[in-house]
């Protein structure tokens, strides 16, 4: 039998996935949820923690569709993979990196930065139509 077609599937170790209101409260229960749910399972809070308020605070201020809420999802795969997902319902309006090289700083974009930064890997999901996850995946060394 071939190996050529086959992909591995990590299945996660630990899930977690909640809708949340667009708006600052949201992205900060997002953070609040988040915290709480890594610690119970041995996760480092930074970077992560970071990555989660940025991702959250950009689907209710740049994703954010009036009575439509965004998710959350945080999942842990072997061998110690966080993966943060936030889906909001947004999907014509993608994030883009800012470098800019021209000099000056933008006025606004450094959170998607921060992302990159801390971040192992980042990237953008479109669909479902209308939507678009916004992904990163941080590499870490368990607590325990």
């Amino acid at each position: 039998m071939s190996d050529v077609n086959q992909q591995t599937v990590r299945a996660p170790l630990h899930q977690f996935s909640v809708p949340l209101s667009a708006t600052r409260r949201g992205a900060r229960l997002a953070r609040l949820l988040a915290a709480e749910q890594l610690s119970a399972w041995g996760v480092p809070l930074d970077p992560a923690r970071l990555v989660v308020a940025e991702l959250a605070a950009n689907a209710a201020l740049h994703g954010r569709v009036p009575g439509r809420s965004f998710r959350l999802t945080l999942s842990v795969t072997a061998p110690r993979t966080l993966r943060v997902e936030v889906a909001d319902t947004l999907g014509d309006r993608l994030p883009h990196r800012s470098r800019e090289d021209s000099g000056a700083p933008p006025e606004s974009g450094y959170g998607l930065l921060l992302v990159e930064e801390s971040a192992d890997r980042w990237g953008v999901r479109c669909g479902p139509v209308p939507c678009k996850t916004v992904w990163a995946e941080l590499d870490f060394t368990p607590l325990r």
